[in-house]
């Protein structure tokens, strides 16, 4: 299936008739943002500050943070550190000293790391639910019960998956036997 480009869209939000799914979710995300933005031009300006920036400032930190530390370059700095240290251990004659610089790096830098990493996957996490969640608005007959799955139970995601693992070997069984049949929802 063909992706349509969104300047095909008219200004109202919606789509020319093709029969896909996809243009009608299309006009309604514009729709979503033109609601979003009418709602934004209503309210009151935020007071600069920095405890009212306190939010955007984490998470633009944690996001450059979490991108820095996953280059090849820091990687390479780290293990530079670590071999400088182990070179100088000579040098101190393997002193307590010695051993507490290592120890304390590691630990205040997997300290922080630990805060800014989760940060970054919680942004991530949220936004892929929510364009899954999307998607299952907009597929015509997707189950729109799986939407919002990431508040279940344990024991409703275990049901669920038991249920998928069912419908799989089901779907398997008649793979095999080259038997026809219909894979129950």
């Amino acid at each position: 299936m063909a992706v349509k480009s969104a300047s095909k869209f008219n200004a109202g939000g919606s789509a020319p008739s093709s029969g896909s799914p996809l243009p009608r979710k299309a006009g309604r995300v514009s729709q979503i943002n033109h609601e979003i933005e009418s709602k934004e031009a209503h309210c009151e300006p935020k007071p600069e500050g920095f405890f009212c920036n306190t939010h955007q400032w984490f998470r633009i930190a944690a996001a450059r943070t979490a991108s820095a530390m996953g280059s090849p370059w820091t990687f390479a700095i780290a293990v530079g550190s670590v071999i400088t240290w182990a070179l100088l251990g000579p040098h101190f004659q393997y002193s307590e000293n010695w051993q507490l610089v290592i120890n304390t790096g590691t630990t205040i830098v997997t300290f922080l790391m630990i805060f800014l990493v989760q940060n970054t996957q919680n942004r991530d996490s949220r936004a892929i639910h929510l364009k899954l969640d999307e998607l299952l608005h907009g597929v015509k007959g997707a189950r729109t019960s799986l939407v919002d799955l990431e508040d279940a139970t344990d024991e409703e995601l275990e049901a669920l998956h038991q249920h998928f693992k069912s419908m799989r070997s089901k779907k398997s069984d008649a793979d095999v036997t080259d038997e026809p049949g219909e894979v129950d929802e």
